[in-house]
C-alpha cells in the first residue's frame, strides 16, 4: 500500500469508528439543523489578493501547539481576524496535523469570518460532520477521488450551502476539477505526501482555469514577495499557515500580508 492509499485507509477507519457512535442519518440530520454557513466566496473575492490565515497544531516535522489546549486556537483566530485576514483556515486532520473538528469549532466561535476546514475529505459522513462543527468551506483532494465520487461529494457540499474547494496539484487534476463543476480551485504547492514545496505549480496551472474560477494558492507563502508573485500569476487568495504559526506576532504579520494583498500595486481581477 503506497502512502496516499495508507492515508485514505486511515481516514476511512476513523470515519467508521465515529459513525459507529453517531450514525450517518443522525449526523446528516444534525448538519441541517445548525446555523447557516458564512459566505466563503464573497470573502475570497474582495479586492486584491485575500489572505487565508491557517491554524494548525503541527505539520510533518514541526509542532506548534500542544494537543489539548483550546485557548490558543481561539486566541490565534482572533489575532488573525484583528490583523485583517479574510478567512480562517483550520487543520482538522488528526493524522499528520494533530487537528480536530473541535479546534475548528473553537476558531469559528471566536470570530465572524468564514472558516475553511482543512482535512482529507473522502466520505459523505465527513461533510455533514464538518457542517455540524461550523465549516463554511470544505476541501476535496482531486488526487484521491475518482470522478464520480468527486462530483458526488462536491454536490453534497453545495447542497449544505457550503463552498467546495477542489485542491489540485497538476493540470490534469485541474481539468478534472473543471469537469466536476468546481467554482473554487486551490493549487497546492506541497505534495500530498512527502517531497518539497514547488511554488511554480500555481503559475503552471492557473492560466488553464476559466476566468470565472476563484483561484487559491496554497503553500509557500513566507513573505510579501511570495504573495505578490502568486497574485501576479492570478491568485485571488493565498493560504498562509506555517509562517503565521511560527511568528512572534501573528497579528502583525497578518496585517503586513493583508496590506500587501490590498495595495494598489497588487494584481487583482
Amino acid at each position: 500500500m503506497n502512502d496516499p492509499d495508507r492515508l485514505v485507509a486511515e481516514v476511512l477507519a476513523g470515519v467508521a469508528a465515529r459513525e459507529a457512535v453517531v450514525p450517518f442519518q443522525e449526523i446528516k440530520a444534525r448538519s441541517r439543523d445548525v446555523a447557516p454557513p458564512r459566505d466563503g466566496v464573497a470573502a475570497l473575492l474582495r479586492s486584491g489578493c485575500s489572505v487565508i490565515a491557517e491554524i494548525k497544531r503541527a505539520m510533518p516535522g514541526k509542532i506548534f501547539l500542544n494537543d489539548t489546549d483550546l485557548a490558543p486556537i481561539a486566541n490565534l483566530a482572533r489575532e488573525f481576524e484583528q490583523g485583517g485576514a479574510h478567512l480562517i483556515a483550520c487543520q482538522t486532520e488528526q493524522l499528520r496535523y494533530h487537528g480536530s473538528l473541535l479546534d475548528m469549532k473553537t476558531a469559528r466561535d471566536a470570530v465572524e469570518l468564514p472558516v475553511f476546514c482543512r482535512d482529507i475529505i473522502i466520505d459523505p459522513y465527513q461533510i455533514h460532520e464538518a457542517r455540524c462543527y461550523g465549516a463554511d468551506l470544505v476541501p476535496l483532494q482531486v488526487e484521491l477521488l475518482d470522478q464520480n465520487r468527486l462530483v458526488s461529494l462536491l454536490d453534497r457540499i453545495e447542497s449544505l450551502n457550503m463552498t467546495a474547494v477542489l485542491e489540485v496539484r497538476t493540470p490534469a487534476e485541474a481539468d478534472r476539477a473543471m469537469e466536476a463543476g468546481a467554482r473554487v480551485v486551490a493549487v497546492n504547492a506541497r505534495p500530498m505526501v512527502g517531497g518539497g514545496v514547488d511554488k511554480s505549480r500555481f503559475a503552471e496551472i492557473a492560466p488553464g482555469l476559466p476566468e470565472s474560477t476563484v483561484r487559491i494558492a496554497m503553500s509557500g507563502v513566507h513573505t510579501s514577495r511570495d504573495l505578490l508573485n502568486y497574485a501576479a500569476a492570478g491568485a485571488d487568495a493565498v493560504v498562509v499557515g506555517e509562517e503565521l504559526m511560527s511568528a512572534e506576532d501573528p497579528a502583525r504579520l497578518t496585517r503586513i500580508l493583508v496590506a500587501t494583498g490590498q495595495h494598489p500595486s497588487c494584481p487583482s481581477r
